[in-house]
């Protein structure tokens, strides 16, 4: 954006600091402010020639869970016997999502897992890899509710890809709503992320039937 004069410069930075202030009277940290999803979000071929030609992060909350199991007894991440871990139908729908993505030629790169149970086994099934990222769950120093948790996972998804292949990040529903707001991604479900240096925008959501589409969508002529 061009800026004309002085007073068009006081001018947006008076209303930025009047927006910070508003938000932070309703409790909403201002760092979601800085992730906005794409002006022009990206669907059907273009979405798809994006992703082959690389560039992105996938971000994907984990597959179908138990909702009877829970974390509280949880002393370690390599023990999944006191975590919430995915059913056969989360392992399924983890499968079924790796497949449809290596039938589309999206290039996959690296497979980032948070540690848990059931984000690893959701990377494993789906990419055949998992690279334990713990920045994926860590909230930082400052108490829940403050503006500017999980810093280590906004920087994870502001770094640039490098075109030809795509990062894949298996984590949580949470630290990411923290980040971005407005509504939480579905077991299995995953953002399509740019990262820009600074920050990053989402440019789609994508589940498993949105993948089945975009199989299904006709190659340009």
């Amino acid at each position: 954006m061009m800026l004309g004069s002085r007073s068009t410069v006081h001018g947006v930075a008076g209303s930025a600091v009047l927006l910070i202030l508003v938000v932070l009277s309703l409790g909403v940290p201002p760092a979601v402010l800085g992730q906005r999803s794409a002006a022009t979000p990206l669907w059907g071929p273009e979405l798809l020639a994006a992703l082959r030609a690389g560039g992105y992060i996938l971000y994907f909350r984990h597959a179908d869970t138990d909702h009877g199991q829970n974390d509280d007894r949880m002393t370690g991440v390599e023990d999944c016997t006191t975590q919430r871990n995915l059913t056969n139908r989360g392992r399924d729908h983890a499968r079924a999502i790796g497949e449809v993505i290596r039938t589309l030629g999206i290039p996959i790169g690296a497979v980032l897992a948070s540690p848990l149970c059931r984000t690893v086994e959701t990377a494993v099934l789906a990419f055949g890899t998992a690279q334990k990222a713990p920045a994926a769950r860590e909230g930082g120093p400052l108490p829940p509710g403050s503006p500017g948790r999980f810093p280590a996972l906004r920087a994870l998804l502001s770094t640039p890809v490098a075109p030809g292949a795509n990062t894949v990040m298996v984590a949580h529903a949470y630290p990411y709503f923290t980040l971005v707001g407005g509504q939480f991604l579905s077991e299995g479900e995953a953002d399509v992320v740019r990262p820009r240096g600074a920050d990053f925008e989402v440019v789609a959501r994508v589940g498993l039937r949105q993948w089945r589409e975009l199989a299904a969508t006709p190659a340009p002529r």
